[in-house]
C-alpha cells in the first residue's frame, strides 16, 4: 500500500500508512508534543472523544467507555447515517505502559486486529508507530479499505487538539 499523507509535507504533518505484510499495517506521525501528553489523549475517553472519529466519515460517537489499564476494556458505540443499528467496538488492554506503550484487542469479530501503539519522544515531540496485527490477510484488506485510510484525517484531528492544549 502507498503510504498516505493529508495535506502539507512538512514531516511533523505526515501520516506514513505502510502495510508490511499480508498481516501488518503500520502508521506512524511525529507529534509536536511532549508523550506523556500524546499518551493522555490516547488513554483519556474525555481527549480520546474530541480526536478519534474522523469529521468526514459522519459518524457520531455514542459512547466511549475505557479502562485503561492492564486487564481492563474499552467499548466504542458508533452510529452512521446510513446504517440502521449503531456499531460497537470493544477489547481488552494487554498492556498499558505510561507514557510509553498500548497494546489492545479488537474482539468485535474473530478478524479484529492486536493494535500496538508506541510514543517515543525526542526533543519535545513524539513519534507515534501504530501497529497492527489480523488474523488473516482478508481482515487487513478489508481494514485497509475502510478505516485504516481515515487514519490521516485522525492523526490530523490529534494534531489539531494537541496544539490546541500547549
Amino acid at each position: 500500500m502507498p503510504q498516505a499523507n493529508e495535506a502539507g509535507s512538512d514531516a511533523m504533518n505526515h501520516t506514513a500508512v505502510e502495510r508490511k505484510s499480508d498481516l501488518e499495517l503500520v502508521v506512524t506521525r511525529t507529534f509536536n508534543a511532549p508523550a506523556h501528553l500524546v499518551f493522555e489523549a490516547w488513554s483519556n475517553p474525555e481527549l480520546f472523544k474530541e480526536w478519534w472519529v474522523p469529521k468526514s466519515a459522519g459518524l457520531t460517537l455514542l459512547s466511549c467507555d475505557m479502562d485503561v489499564r492492564t486487564g481492563g476494556t474499552y467499548r466504542l458505540v458508533f452510529r452512521h447515517p446510513a446504517a440502521d443499528l449503531p456499531m460497537a467496538f470493544f477489547g481488552t488492554y494487554q498492556e498499558v505502559t505510561p507514557p510509553q506503550r498500548l497494546v489492545w484487542t479488537n474482539e468485535e469479530s474473530d478478524q479484529g486486529a492486536v493494535t500496538t501503539v508506541t510514543f517515543e519522544e525526542n526533543a519535545g515531540t513524539t513519534r507515534v508507530t501504530l501497529h497492527e496485527r489480523y488474523p488473516t490477510r482478508a481482515a487487513l484488506d478489508e481494514a485497509i479499505a475502510g478505516s485504516a485510510e481515515a487514519l490521516p484525517e485522525q492523526f490530523a484531528q490529534l494534531d489539531a487538539m494537541l496544539a490546541a492544549r500547549s
